[in-house]
């Protein structure tokens, strides 16, 4: 182990790193993050077990952090495993399935060839499938069609097996959903069959409904709540009446669930105290709540810089809702995150900023500055506008402390 803290703690060249052991390398590969973890990756005589060995969360993360495009080498790399974790995290908006985020990943795992489509096969859901192909096809014919050629092939644009009549409902679709198909009757005729007939009789709404019931329970086992309890973080609680509770028993939230590294910021009150905790228990709680940020924006899971934002502004409400209760006491905000829900944390925090919403909505925009300090906090979730900031940006950021919520509080009454 000694060995394996040594090699991690010295930055390595390519050729050192492919001198290590398979293990040295794993750990190795915990120290570094974006391009150069994936070039280390991908570059290596090992590449696929090396990749295989990430957790599903951990893999998405780093083509993530790197970009689709240029992540095309890492993603031949997937296992089954963690293309379907990356299906789950990107082919859905809250409860709305995206065939055109469906088509967009499928034409990636084509470009693996049909071993790559034979093994995902055996991974995905049956319903899934037959969703997709709903949305992208109308099936004819079928087995014990009693219509002569001419009536069975009139209408329809294509037929794999003589048996099914097909007719693409999307052109700009056409030739992946082809490609697939041709490819599936291949690899499992049976299955093709049963979708075919699946796609002429299915009822859609239930289709839905199935496969994001099929998605929760395998997001929940690792570390992702339900969309509805996700969206109960953003309960609104008066942060006059705000009472401790305490009580917090120290279990474990959220198996596994480490989707990105989560930083709260040098020199704030929450970093000092998560220091001063030293709780992996309340680390673990941290991640699902910012899962459960991450679950409750939906669309979030397709940028990085969405991502980092929700996390953001996860770490700024808990270090609001701190400095509140704790008044900068360092051991005393730590007990704070020891004993006390960091979901309850974050409500306050979060209702400290919301007032600021509710102050603008009956403030009036006398210059550009206060326009676009209104707008940000009119927003669906308030944002900080940067213009405030020394540097003096024309953008926006999350809340980070209580002297944001002052210095807005500050401006919006002189307006």
């Amino acid at each position: 182990m000694a060995e394996n803290n040594q090699v991690a703690a010295v930055k390595l060249s390519e050729r050192d790193f492919q001198a290590l052991t398979f293990q040295q390398k794993t750990d190795y590969l915990k120290t570094v993050s974006g391009k150069e973890k994936m070039d280390l990756i991908v570059d290596d005589a090992d590449a696929k077990r090396l990749a295989a060995a990430l957790e599903s969360q951990e893999f998405f993360w780093l083509m993530k952090e790197v970009g689709e495009a240029d992540a095309v080498d890492l993603l031949r790399l997937a296992s089954a495993e963690q293309c379907v974790f990356i299906m789950d995290m990107e082919l859905w908006d809250g409860w709305t399935f995206s065939e055109a985020q469906a088509c967009h990943w499928l034409t990636y795992f084509i470009e693996g060839g049909e071993a790559r489509i034979h093994e995902l096969l055996k991974h995905l859901d049956f319903e899934l499938l037959q969703l997709l192909l709903s949305r992208e096809i109308v099936v004819g014919g079928g087995i014990g069609d009693q219509a002569n050629d001419e009536e069975r092939f009139g209408d329809y644009d294509h037929t794999f097996d003589g048996v099914f009549m097909i007719t693409f409902k999307n052109p700009e679709h056409s030739q992946l959903i082809g490609s697939f198909l041709s490819m599936l009757i291949k690899l499992d005729n049976p299955l093709y069959t049963a979708l075919m007939e699946g796609v002429k009789g299915d009822v859609d709404l239930e289709l839905e409904e199935q496969c994001q019931r099929f998605r929760t329970g395998r997001l929940q086992d690792l570390g992702f709540p339900p969309l509805d309890e996700a969206l109960s973080i953003y309960a609104r609680i008066h942060p006059d009446h705000f009472q401790l509770q305490g009580g917090k028993e120290l279990a474990s939230a959220g198996e596994g669930g480490h989707l990105m590294p989560v930083n709260a910021g040098d020199g704030t009150l929450l970093s000092r105290a998560l220091n001063l905790a030293g709780s992996d228990v309340v680390s673990q709680e941290l991640n699902y709540l910012v899962n459960s940020a991450l679950v409750a924006e939906g669309q979030a899971f397709h940028e990085p810089e969405s991502m980092l934002s929700v996390m953001h502004r996860v770490c700024g409400y808990l270090n609001i809702a701190l400095e509140k209760l704790a008044s900068g006491d360092d051991r005393k905000a730590a007990k704070l995150l020891v004993d006390e829900e960091l979901k309850r944390l974050f409500q306050l925090g979060y209702s400290i900023v919301l007032q600021l919403k509710f102050a603008a909505r009956d403030t009036g925009t006398v210059d550009y500055a206060s326009g676009k300090l209104l707008a940000g906090l009119k927003a669906k979730r308030p944002r900080f506008y940067r213009g405030l900031d020394a540097d003096g940006i024309d953008g926006y950021r999350e809340f980070r402390d209580l002297e944001d919520v002052r210095r807005v509080a500050d401006l919006l009454s002189s307006l």
